[in-house]
């Protein structure tokens, strides 16, 4: 069985506001994130406050805050940060919330919601990237996220359901135990299609009991990983 790591649920912590960190992420929210129409407030003052060069350290601050994605190790990536604060936007977060995010990487997504959301479990499936992000998390103050390693396939029953579910790589088709933990008015994107394309990211919403899916725009991410057999 695979182990399972835990961080204490908390707050969130202040924002960063080193110099010259604090500059990056404002041009970054201005030239990535509002030139390209996205205005939810909340969303642009995660964006804002999470030290993204943090969770890719091998990296300049530089190329940490650019328009593009960046390798975590492990063949994984960390999203360009328009793709991070539009998946954010499109489950539309409360501070009442309770997240689920499968596939955790570097941390930097589950520090984007839990800035605004009330709780954020993530599950990632490769044991040194769960620790790692377990630890960058608790070191920098973003208490109110528990991590798991393990299968994301079968989502998190235990505490579900959940009013958002965010996926960050991408299954061939969304795993059924995830549409059963989203919650009644909850809202679940995620990337769909097989490695290396097409893939779409995907809208699903659960209205009265009724699942919704709307595909929404073409998207490149890293495959969906299933434990070894």
């Amino acid at each position: 069985m695979l182990p399972v790591l835990l961080a204490l649920l908390v707050v969130a912590p202040p924002p960063d506001t080193s110099w010259p960190h604090q500059d990056l992420r404002e041009r970054m929210v201005q030239q990535q994130i509002a030139a390209r129409g996205l205005t939810d407030p909340a969303v642009r003052g995660a964006l804002r406050s999470v030290p993204r060069h943090r969770f890719v350290p091998e990296v300049s601050p530089e190329l940490a805050y650019a328009d593009r994605p960046l390798p975590i190790g492990h063949d994984q990536t960390i999203s360009q940060p328009y793709i991070v604060a539009r998946m954010t936007a499109l489950v539309r977060p409360d501070s009442a919330d309770r997240v689920l995010e499968v596939g955790t990487g570097s941390g930097y997504q589950a520090a984007v919601l839990a800035s605004i959301v009330d709780s954020v479990y993530t599950i990632e499936i490769i044991p040194d990237l769960a620790a790692s992000a377990t630890e960058r998390l608790r070191r920098l103050g973003y208490h109110n996220v528990v991590v798991r390693n393990g299968d994301g396939f079968d989502g998190w029953p235990a505490r579900a359901p959940f009013d958002a579910i965010v996926v960050t790589a991408a299954p061939d088709a969304i795993p059924p135990p995830l549409l059963d933990q989203l919650a009644e008015g909850g809202r679940m994107v995620v990337p769909v299609g097989p490695a290396g394309g097409p893939q779409d990211l995907t809208l699903v919403t659960n209205d009265d009991g009724k699942l919704t899916r709307r595909t929404l725009a073409p998207v490149r991410f890293v495959p969906f990983l299933r434990p070894e057999p």
